[in-house]
């Protein structure tokens, strides 16, 4: 192997930016790390390259173990996204420059010159200047560079993103033909879909710090392994269906299970994949030639040259759970993509407000991951809500469960997990006990850098201060649960929301976990005033009739609570007068240190509610305040 990377992590401050990955990259082959900005790519590559040191894990290059050694001593080549040319050098001084440090003689440097000049097509260009240069001969010139000195293995961070959308094709075909014909190792950062999987033997695509999935650019787009790589790559429209022998049944609708599907979970549920060119669009039922799934309205139209792109609003099937593309809030209808050829457009024009069928030519299959929880343990009083409640959730919600003690006396830990096992009882989707001996928030996040989880459970008493839930919050992208009282058994939620888009993510969180319990729901909007115009009254009218809507959609029935005043006192009000079990929250924004404060309403609401849990909900608007590099 070219490259190897063996438990690879790294920490900025408090945030974890490379999450205990671990790779093995081909001689010769054309590796491509693909993320969002921020998901920790070009951390990993710096890693390799020595740029940043590694807090955890192993590097090794050629089966050499370099994690310790300085970057000269590593033999990679380096391609910035900037060129990092020398301004004062010409192109055959800057291609040079790294053969003249390690005192390659003239002759052999103006001959290696030479061959990477009439490599990378910029012979007769040497005695150039860069600024004399397009950006996209720049690039050769600092790819040539990177070459001299015949390395191990070539990083590329986003090479091609400063150039147009045509000489980018260009140079990519250039880069492959170049790195075949050397066989090196080349592994390439991007956040371009399309330059991955025009580049790639493989692809890995990361999240968040993690190393979501592998695979060829082929099997991750037709045969994703997970929901966040189907809906990632490209467009995908995923629904939950559910198993019957050999068959996926999508409501009314039945189809042929792909032998190549991945194992379901046990109570037969199924996240089902299709991307829009799997479909096909008729005029009626009788007209289309594969299983039907329903007659839709389009609602929008593309054209991006070669395929027309159609969305269409479908009525919603009951039992079935649309998850991309997201269902609008407040609305009910399900959201299907499609594409086509110009061909097929010609035999069907359509335009918007017109109806059409909607057939499934081919999907696939993933088990659906249901949701995960982690509860913790530290033996105490405290605890037992956690686990009471803990285990009374996953068993409804089907959830994958880790319980984690945490304590400094291993025996009596034991002992804890033991009696805490026993309380959770059997039915569990699956439950995987850990112990730590370390602090409470150190173990928490140790456990949540292992592996993510939806919900953090964690006991709790009013009298106890927020800092262990402000610190939980801070490590990963989960919510939390603050268990109050051992025996309760969620029936009435109250859903405290204002307005917005996080308040969005608050509504649809509850919804997901409100859903297995056959939970109500009251959804409470407080002003600090009254609103001041017609409109403003009119938004929050809105916004609640969608939540309801929404809540309804999962399942859970709900009611429409207005007041008026100080937000602490009028939702500690309403939750003594409507005797509610459960109390959801939106987090609040990070301060600018990406820090959690849950002082104020949160902390206020906490100490007055008396037996009653508070669920805190971050949105995923908090995700773009963490800075990964």
């Amino acid at each position: 192997m070219s490259i190897v990377l063996e438990g690879v992590s790294k920490r900025y401050e408090q945030q974890i930016v490379v999450n205990n990955l671990s790779l093995e990259i081909k001689d010769g082959e054309f590796f491509v790390l693909l993320g969002s900005s921020g998901s920790g790519k070009t951390t990993v590559l710096n890693i390799i390259a020595g740029l940043v040191s590694a807090e955890g894990g192993r590097v090794l290059l050629h089966g050499r173990d370099v994690t310790n050694l300085p970057t000269q001593a590593r033999k990679v080549g380096f391609v910035f996204q900037n060129y990092a040319l020398f301004e004062y050098m010409t192109v055959a001084e800057n291609i040079e420059f790294g053969l003249q440090v390690q005192k390659v003689p003239k002759k052999e440097r103006q001959l290696k010159r030479d061959e990477l000049l009439e490599l990378v097509g910029l012979v007769g260009l040497g005695d150039r200047m860069p600024r004399q240069l397009s950006g996209g001969q720049q690039q050769r010139v600092a790819l040539a560079r990177a070459l001299a000195l015949e390395p191990d293995v070539l990083l590329l961070d986003e090479p091609l993103g400063a150039l147009d959308a045509k000489i980018r094709g260009e140079l990519r075909r250039s880069l492959k033909a170049i790195q075949k014909q050397l066989g090196v190792a080349a592994i390439l950062v991007t956040h371009d879909q399309e330059e991955a999987f025009d580049l790639a033997d493989r692809i890995g695509v990361m999240s968040y710090g993690r190393l979501v999935e592998v695979g060829s650019p082929r099997d991750l787009y037709h045969r994703p392994q997970t929901e966040f790589v189907a809906s990632f790559l490209g467009t995908a429209n995923i629904l939950v269906g559910q198993t019957e022998g050999k068959q996926i049944q999508i409501g009314p609708h039945r189809f042929e299970l792909a032998n190549e599907a991945a194992r379901f979970s046990p109570d037969g549920r199924v996240q089902v994949v299709f991307r829009p060119e799997d479909l096909v669009l008729a005029s009626s039922k009788t007209s289309l030639d594969c299983a039907p799934l329903g007659e839709g309205v389009v609602t929008n139209m593309g054209f991006n040259g070669p395929s027309e792109r159609i969305r269409l609003e479908l009525p919603a099937i009951p039992g079935v759970r649309a998850i991309a593309p997201v269902v609008p809030f407040g609305k009910q209808n399900m959201v299907i993509e499609s594409s086509r050829t110009a061909e097929q457009a010609a035999s069907l024009p359509l335009s918007v407000g017109e109806k059409a069928w909607v057939g499934i030519r081919r999907l696939h299959a993933l088990s659906h991951p249901g949701m995960s929880f982690l509860v913790v343990t530290d033996g105490s009083l405290r605890s037992q809500s956690a686990i009471s409640l803990g285990g009374y959730l996953a068993r409804m919600a089907h959830a994958r469960t880790v319980l984690l003690g945490v304590g400094d006396d291993e025996n009596l830990l034991d002992a804890f997990l033991q009696d805490a096992r026993k309380q959770i009882g059997s039915g569990m989707a699956s439950i995987e006990v850990r112990t730590d001996r370390a602090p409470t928030r150190f173990a928490i996040a140790r456990s949540i850098e292992q592996r993510p989880v939806d919900l953090v459970i964690v006991g709790w008493r009013p009298v106890e201060g927020m800092g262990l839930a402000e610190q939980t919050l801070q490590v990963g992208d989960h919510h939390l649960l603050l268990a109050a009282h051992p025996g309760a058994r969620f029936e009435k939620a109250l859903v405290c929301v204002a307005s917005g888009e996080p308040g969005k993510d608050d509504v649809m969180f509850a919804g997901r976990l409100l859903r297995h319990l056959g939970a109500s729901a009251t959804l409470l909007n407080v002003s600090s005033s009254a609103p001041n115009t017609e409109y403003q009254h009119q938004q929050i009218e809105r916004f609640m009739a969608g939540g309801v809507h929404s809540l309804e959609m999962f399942g859970v029935p709900t009611q429409i609570k207005l007041r008026n005043g100080n937000p602490q006192t009028e939702i500690v009000q309403e939750i003594k007068e409507g005797e509610f079990d459960l109390v959801v929250m939106g987090a609040p924004l990070p301060n600018k240190d990406g820090r959690f404060s849950l002082g104020g309403v949160i902390e206020g609401v906490m100490k007055d509610a008396g037996n009653c849990s508070l669920l805190i909900v971050r949105s995923h608007y908090h995700k773009n305040t963490i800075n990964y590099y």
